[in-house]
């Protein structure tokens, strides 16, 4: 079996964020979120990491991150454009958001020809994360049924104070297998409890800060990339000309409707530790003071 590939999801515009936060520094040497997650990979196993990016942001990444751990770990580049479009189809005139995960992961078709593992460049996921992939997938392989797996959080793990969140609530059965996977775009604290609206807040749902969500870590065979091939098609047949500006093809949703065939199992990986991202600004600060208290641990060190 071929040694897993990590892959990261760069090509997000951080329009909530206001910046191009995957290149933010979170440290005083200058450090990002994904030097840690590449620390973390290397030490699980991972020797290669491919970065899907938009093709301007290119001369920026490397100068951040690209270049520097070039020495560490093989890199691949490959760009999320617009018009990375199956013949037939066209970009929607005044279209500028990406055309989501499941596009992003699409475009990596010709780089990956064996087992990978998927994260978002602007998530940390703890050392534990990276581990638990990395042994499901050299442990692993398709059979009967196409053999995913996912790396799941408690819901308050990965709350931020300062504003909402998008989150896939997982449902699982007693063997810990994904039974399924809401997409949900707005999630938020309120007062002493947590809950979802999906109609701009003219309601809401509660639901229970110790719910399972995915945070797009996921450990795919390469088999998924013909699936999310067929997928996209129908989405930009079906999808895209009700919302041809904002709607978004989610990886979450393809893993779903395989579930759903029954061609696909995903094997849920829980994490107990705290993800940190920076979805708006005001979450920068807690995420510089949660990697200096994860250094002072021993976890890593000041310089890598």
């Amino acid at each position: 079996m071929d040694k897993p590939v990590l892959v990261i999801m760069a090509a997000g515009m951080g329009s909530r964020y206001g910046g191009l936060k995957q290149i933010d520094p979170v440290d005083s040497q200058g450090h990002i979120i994904m030097d840690f997650s590449i620390y973390d990979a290397l030490a699980a196993g991972f020797e290669k990491v491919v970065f899907i990016i938009k093709q301007e942001n290119e001369q920026a990444f490397k100068e951040s991150i690209g270049n520097r751990i070039s020495a560490k770990i093989q890199v691949e580049y490959v760009y999320q454009e617009l018009s990375r479009l199956p013949e037939g189809f066209e970009t929607p005139e005044g279209r500028k958001k990406p055309f989501g995960t499941g596009h992003a992961i699409l475009c990596c078709k010709d780089v990956l020809d064996g087992p990978f593992a998927v994260i978002n460049a602007d998530d940390y996921y703890g050392k534990h994360a990276y581990q638990a992939i990395y042994d499901y997938l050299v442990s692993h392989g398709d059979d009967e049924k196409y053999r995913y797996a996912m790396v799941g959080y408690a819901l308050k793990n990965t709350l931020t104070e300062n504003g909402h969140v998008a989150r896939g609530l997982c449902r699982t059965d007693a063997e810990g297998f994904l039974k399924e996977i809401e997409e949900r775009t707005h999630i938020e604290k309120r007062g002493e409890s947590t809950a979802f609206t999906e109609d701009d807040g003219k309601t809401w749902t509660e639901v229970s800060v110790d719910s399972t969500v995915s945070m797009n870590m996921w450990g795919f065979s390469k088999s998924i990339l013909e699936e999310l091939e067929t997928g996209f098609v129908e989405f930009l047949r079906n999808e895209l000309p009700k919302n041809p500006l904002k709607a978004e093809y989610f990886l979450p949703t393809a893993v779903g409707k395989l579930l759903q065939e029954d061609k696909a199992s995903v094997q849920v990986l829980t994490s107990e530790d705290k993800w940190y991202g920076v979805t708006y600004k005001e979450d920068k600060q807690m995420v510089v003071e949660a990697i200096a208290g994860l250094k002072k641990q021993g976890l890593y060190p000041e310089e890598f």
